[in-house]
């Protein structure tokens, strides 16, 4: 008998810690339009990052990172979970969440990363002369 009311206890209290936290979840409405900000600032900084002429800088000291459109008139500042948008006319300061923040820093690194190898890839295809060459060159001098 102790034992069943033991049991019955432990799920009454496992479906009251289920439902407090189901009922904890619920999202108060004046959040709703916080989050909509952070998805709006998001998808201006995915643009920003994909568009062709965005200018890309990394500070490693301060871990910021930087982007600069000068076609659309934008400068994008992002640091600790910030991203600071600026227009000439306004300037919106976002604190995002960490998913969207990790999101947001992958695409940025990945982005510099893959200009970086293109940068690098047109640097390489400038080279008219192999080491052999100039090493002939340096040899016939003698």
């Amino acid at each position: 008998m102790k034992n069943k009311i033991k049991r019955f206890l432990c799920r009454l209290k496992l479906k009251f810690y289920i439902w407090s936290k189901k009922s904890s979840t619920i999202i108060p409405t004046y959040q709703n339009e916080i989050i909509s900000y952070e998805k709006t600032c998001f998808k201006i900084c995915l643009k920003i990052i994909q568009h062709k002429d965005t200018e890309f800088m990394i500070a490693p000291m301060s871990d910021k990172r930087y982007l600069k459109n000068d076609d659309m008139k934008i400068f994008i500042t992002m640091t600790d979970h910030r991203v600071e948008i600026t227009n000439h006319v306004y300037n919106y300061n976002v604190k995002l969440h960490d998913r969207d923040w990790e999101r947001l820093t992958y695409i940025f690194d990945l982005e510099a990363d893959k200009r970086r190898l293109n940068y690098e890839g047109e640097v390489n295809s400038q080279i008219t002369n192999s080491l052999h060459n100039i090493l002939e060159r340096v040899s016939n001098f003698d």
